[in-house]
């Protein structure tokens, strides 16, 4: 396992009661709200089956249904076209494993992301904040710092060269000048590196650098990032493309890995984010970074955050027009569209939990953690995997962190809603009769996957309420996490073979 994820401040609609929240739907966003009929138009979209859908090049903010793993990616292949002056290219190759030779040949796979019509200035990234980084963190942050040009990126899964027996770093510029030799490019310093995969173990680079290197430049292309999203997996269930066109024609295309150790602290798993707008390197960082915080750091899946958690948004300039505020909204929307598929995506997931946290007395990154700290509750989780409202899981883990990290602050007007149903109320909670038991287990029920794995079937959430007062705070978040399986037991518990 390797990538990481956190929860998310998005323009979310949840449904609430009469009894437990005002009687229409909100939407937590930025200066912005929604009235019930607002709710009712986000319902609608994100019921939408996929055989109703118009073959359009974006994606929009809920995916529409799909009744199979073939008809999502034939939707994927629709909405994954690169910008002008990219080209894209995957291979596989084999090796042995230094610490675990008897494991015998195992697989890795590389992938190139190339600017071809040379380097640019304008590409940013963002990078994990582990103690711990993987070498090719190290290795990017000195291109970040130096300021210098990027035209290529080179990705591996399997293994993620994080404090190995060898020389890290070295292992990844030899691979970086492989790529910079077979695409003729003035310098090893113009590819960016990322692995991931498992950590500990020492980067193959020969492999890469004398087989899957020359075989992925070998299949460069120039149409689709479909290719690149696929390649870039490693315990991911599916690939994950998110897109937009700007008015000017501009386009921006985005892929995300991650399935497993997702709660980045500043980054996130793997992520590439490619533009052909003009935008100036300066921008282009703050935006990344306002997005990433925005979206990325707002999830979790497991609680772990990875060694090798990074985030890029490159862009090759190829369409002219100032569309800055344009392009960071979209750039915001394509973040925000990642960010969610992972969480379905995650290691043995079979229901999303999206906890709306509102009127909350502290700081964003207090509320944020606030929200981490119940989806990441293994009892919670496990209730919800098991289609069990045990309630009472949900209040310990609120007042299991309001009790460490914000004593003093008053939990006296707390509502929590489950779906669209007031559980707790007044200090008391609201469940009386077997009614109120069979709604709750049918929500979550209904935001089950069943035995889709190798797909998103549809975009429903187990809805979770955390109302503080609106006399207590002001502060709102939306957090998104995933419930623990069977399935992400025995992931993990095999996941080096």
């Amino acid at each position: 396992m390797m990538v990481s994820t956190s929860s998310i401040l998005l323009s979310l609609v949840v449904l609430v009661t009469a009894h437990c929240y005002p009687s229409t739907a909100f939407v937590v966003s930025p200066g912005r709200s929604s009235t019930a009929s607002s709710a009712a138009a986000f319902t609608t979209k994100s019921t939408q089956q996929f055989a109703s859908t118009s073959v359009e090049t974006d994606t929009p903010e809920i995916l529409p249904e799909f009744p199979s793993a073939e008809a999502y990616l034939e939707y994927l292949e629709t909405v994954s076209q690169l910008p002008k002056g990219f080209a894209t290219g995957t291979a596989d190759g084999t090796f042995i494993s230094v610490e675990a030779p008897g494991l015998g040949n195992l697989k890795i796979r590389g992938t190139i992301i190339q600017l071809t019509d040379g380097p640019t200035e304008s590409w940013a990234a963002c990078f994990t904040s582990n103690k711990f980084p993987g070498a090719p963190i190290k290795v990017g942050r000195k291109r970040l710092a130096s300021g210098g040009p990027l035209q290529a990126l080179v990705i591996n899964n399997k293994v993620s060269n994080v404090c190995s027996g060898g020389d890290g770093e070295a292992d990844a510029e030899l691979v970086c000048q492989a790529v910079a030799d077979a695409l003729k490019l003035e310098s090893a310093s113009l590819v960016l590196p990322s692995s991931t995969g498992v950590i500990g173990w020492r980067l193959p680079a020969k492999e890469l650098a004398q087989d899957v290197v020359p075989k992925a430049v070998l299949n460069m292309q120039s149409e689709s990032v479909l290719n690149a999203a696929k390649a870039i997996m490693t315990t991911d269930r599916y690939p994950k493309v998110r897109s937009k066109t700007l008015s000017n024609g501009a386009r921006i295309v985005g892929i995300a890995k991650g399935a497993g150790m997702i709660e980045p602290n500043m980054a996130t798993m793997l992520s590439y984010i490619l533009t052909d707008a003009t935008i100036p390197k300066a921008k282009l960082q703050s935006m990344l970074s306002n997005a990433v915080d925005q979206t990325y750091n707002c999830l979790s899946i497991d609680g772990d955050e990875s060694t090798s958690d990074t985030v890029v948004s490159v862009a090759s300039n190829q369409v002219e027009g100032d569309v800055t505020d344009e392009f960071e909204e979209a750039l915001l929307q394509v973040c925000k569209g990642l960010a969610a598929d992972i969480v379905r995506n995650g290691e043995g997931t079979s229901h999303v939990m999206r906890v709306s946290i509102t009127n909350f007395p502290g700081t964003t990154r207090q509320a944020r953690f606030l929200g981490r700290h119940i989806v990441n509750s293994p009892l919670f989780k496990c209730a919800v995997s098991g289609n069990d409202p045990n309630t009472g899981r949900l209040a310990a883990a609120i007042g299991s962190y309001m009790g460490k990290y914000m004593p003093d602050a008053d939990v006296s007007q707390l509502s929590l809603s489950l779906g669209d149903r007031c559980i707790f109320s007044n200090g008391k909670f609201v469940l009386e009769g077997d009614e109120v038991e069979k709604a709750l287990s049918g929500h979550m029920k209904d935001a089950e996957y069943g035995d889709s794995t190798d797909y998103p079937p549809h975009q429903k959430c187990v809805e979770i309420g955390v109302d503080f007062g609106t006399s207590v705070g002001e502060t709102s978040v939306v957090v998104l996490g995933s419930d623990l399986t069977q399935e992400y037991v025995v992931i993990n518990a095999d996941y080096r073979s």
